[in-house]
C-alpha cells in the first residue's frame, strides 16, 4: 500500500509515519501544497497513493482546500471511483461543520486527535486498505 501523510506538527508526523509505515510505503509532506503536489508526482509515475492523511489545519493550503483539489484531478484524470485514494482526515479540532465539509468534499473517514491506533487499524479496514 502507498501512502501519503500531510502533517505540520512534527510530534504528530513522526507518529503517524512510526504507526503507518507498519502497513505501507509512506510519504510525508508539512502542507497541502506538498500533499498535491506529492498526489500529482505519484499519479504522473503510475504509483498512485491508496492511502492519505490529511491533517485539517495546515499552513499554505489547509487539509479541506487539499482534498478538493486531489478529488478535482482524479475527475480531471477520470480516475474510477473505486480506484480513488481514501482519505482520512486527521485534526484536533471539534467542529461539526468542518468534519461535514470533508465528507461533502470526498473524504472517506475522520479521526480526531491525538490517534487512536487501534479505532484507525478499524477505519482502514472498514476502508478496505489493510
Amino acid at each position: 500500500m502507498r501512502i501519503l501523510i500531510a502533517e505540520d506538527d512534527l510530534a504528530s508526523r513522526t507518529f503517524m509515519l512510526k504507526f503507518l509505515s507498519e502497513y505501507g510505503e509512506c510519504d510525508v509532506t508539512v502542507d497541502g501544497m506538498e500533499a498535491v503536489e506529492a498526489f500529482m508526482m505519484a499519479h504522473s509515475m503510475k504509483q498512485p497513493y491508496d492511502l492519505i492523511c490529511l491533517d485539517i489545519m495546515m499552513p499554505k493550503v489547509d487539509g479541506l482546500k487539499a482534498l478538493q483539489v486531489i478529488r478535482q484531478l482524479e475527475t480531471q484524470q477520470n480516475v474510477p471511483e473505486d480506484k480513488r485514494a481514501k482519505v482520512i482526515m486527521t485534526t484536533a479540532l471539534n467542529d461539526t461543520e468542518i468534519v461535514r465539509d470533508s465528507f461533502d468534499n470526498g473524504c472517506e473517514a475522520f479521526a480526531a486527535k491525538p490517534i487512536d491506533t487501534a479505532k484507525f487499524i478499524k477505519v482502514m479496514q472498514n476502508l478496505k486498505v489493510i
